[in-house]
């Protein structure tokens, strides 16, 4: 059956940094297809406000603090969560932060932290979780990469290195785990309707122009639309998919060009 494929009843699945926008929305539709779902924060309030969220469309979350960046951290909520509720079987690296500040005026300090959140997180915790996936010859990693995975923009030096970091780092796990029946793939979203992008998408930004006379399909994409994909990276659909980054993104990456004055433009 067709629908057996998408089935994820049974399944576990960690989302990082679950508590609110693309997070939330992966963890929404991994949640309805029968998935467990595990969220995290450093928040306790969003901890908190995010159970309501999901209990709205019947989802009974677990969520737990800790801090994606601490090993120590990392596995103390780890081995919670495999407690209370049991071993993982899909995690979703998705917690991340960015900084939009020109390379000259960056601090080292913050070029560090962004690289930390958004490229040695996820490799802590894959590390945490992998071994069990291993040893039962079975699951998921699901990697939130970027379009800035195989582009630069202005002001935005560390995002882009981070993502870049993170598409070779899913190649290089996907050359060591996938012989274990692991799948460990990205999703490389386009120019998601968010809270965060919320103002850069009222009246006329010129980033917005730009957003859609480049995107083919005409319009910014949903929080949802990465959660079908991960619906996909995280069921059996994707089974012979490895090492691989999906790009949900309405076709900008295939039309996607250079125009002067356009890269000068924040986002």
């Amino acid at each position: 059956m067709i629908q057996e494929l998408f089935d994820l009843k049974g399944k576990i699945a960690l989302i990082t940094g679950g508590t609110h926008g693309i997070g939330m929305a992966i963890g929404k539709v991994l949640g309805q297809a029968g998935a467990k779902i595990c969220v995290n924060d450093i928040s306790e309030e969003k901890l908190e406000e995010c159970k309501a969220e999901y209990a709205k469309v019947g989802i009974d979350v677990y969520a737990i603090k800790f801090n994606v960046t601490d090993e120590a951290d990392v596995d103390r909520g780890i081995s919670k969560i495999e407690e209370e509720v049991g071993t993982i079987d899909i995690l979703v690296n998705n917690a991340g932060i960015i900084k939009r500040i020109p390379i000259l005026d960056m601090a080292v300090s913050d070029f560090k932290q962004v690289i930390d959140v958004d490229l040695v997180a996820p490799l802590i915790i894959a590390k945490r979780v992998a071994p069990k996936m291993i040893e039962k010859r079975s699951g998921k990693i699901i990697n939130m990469c970027s379009m800035m995975s195989v582009y630069g923009r202005n002001s935005v030096s560390a995002y882009a290195s981070a993502k870049g970091g993170l598409k070779l780092l899913t190649a290089n796990m996907t050359c060591e785990w996938a012989k274990y029946n692991l799948q460990i793939n990205g999703i490389g979203p386009g120019y998601i309707a968010t809270s965060q992008t919320a103002e850069i998408r009222e009246g006329n930004h010129p980033f917005n122009d730009l957003v859609m006379t480049r995107t083919p399909a005409n319009r910014w994409g949903e929080p949802e639309d990465i959660g079908n994909a991960a619906l996909f990276l995280a069921s059996k659909a994707s089974d012979f998919v490895n090492g691989h980054v999906l790009y949900v993104d309405g076709g900008i990456l295939a039309n996607f060009g250079y125009v002067k004055g356009e890269n000068d433009i924040p986002v």
